[in-house]
């Protein structure tokens, strides 16, 4: 990758900056969250966010088994393998772990949002989710296109009863909604049973120009 292209990509993340008895330190913004138990999960996913996810969660774990980690969800989806790992990891660790969407939760990411722990899988009121089977593409000597067809269809399997256990949703239905891109509102996926709450806002949004009431 050229320079050119490392500064196109460069995503600028901002640092908190923190006064301790020791003095002032600085911190990225992902790891003041983490001191809070908080895991944000909010690009593509792929082998490598999969490794960050499943490091801060086997971290957490062993700083407090018994405490929850927040995990949010703001994804368009990504490689299936990746995704499973970080499913398996959220089953595999003792702290229970919640999820909440916010903005999109597509794909594996849908799957990892139903995978927190029951009754406390939320999504805020404007997310939006998307589940459909996997999708894949491969050129090649036709045992080859064989072979990898196999993949995708076991795939798809495992990610149908990985929803139907999260979700209790009759899995003919599951699969009939899986064949095309299905998205649902936060109170639809509440609704289908991908979350289990649809969380209220903290303040309520005025008109334009107007105050907050006082006490």
């Amino acid at each position: 990758m050229s320079v050119l292209e490392r500064e196109r990509d460069f995503i600028p993340y901002p640092t908190i900056i923190e006064t301790t008895h020791r003095g002032e330190r600085a911190m990225g913004v992902f790891d003041r969250l983490l001191k809070d138990r908080i895991v944000f999960l909010g690009t593509e996913i792929n082998d490598d966010v999969a490794n960050i996810v499943i490091a801060q969660l086997l971290f957490l774990e062993s700083e407090d088994p018994d405490k929850e980690i927040m995990l949010y969800v703001n994804s368009p989806g990504g490689v299936v393998t990746s995704g499973l790992a970080i499913f398996d990891t959220m089953q595999y660790v003792r702290c229970a772990v919640s999820t909440t969407c916010l903005g999109q939760a597509a794909s594996m990411g849908a799957v990892i949002l139903a995978a927190g722990q029951k009754s406390r899988r939320f999504g805020l009121p404007n997310s939006r989710m998307l589940i459909h089977q996997p999708l894949g593409g491969v050129r090649g000597q036709a045992t080859d296109i064989e072979i990898h067809a196999r993949e995708i269809l076991a795939l798809k399997e495992r990610l149908t009863d990985i929803l139907q256990q999260a979700t209790g949703q009759d899995r003919n239905k599951l699969r009939q909604d899986m064949e095309r891109d299905f998205y649902m509102s936060a109170p639809s996926a509440k609704e289908y049973g991908l979350i289990d709450e649809v969380v209220q806002p903290k303040k309520v949004l005025g008109k334009t120009g107007d105050k907050p009431a006082s006490k």
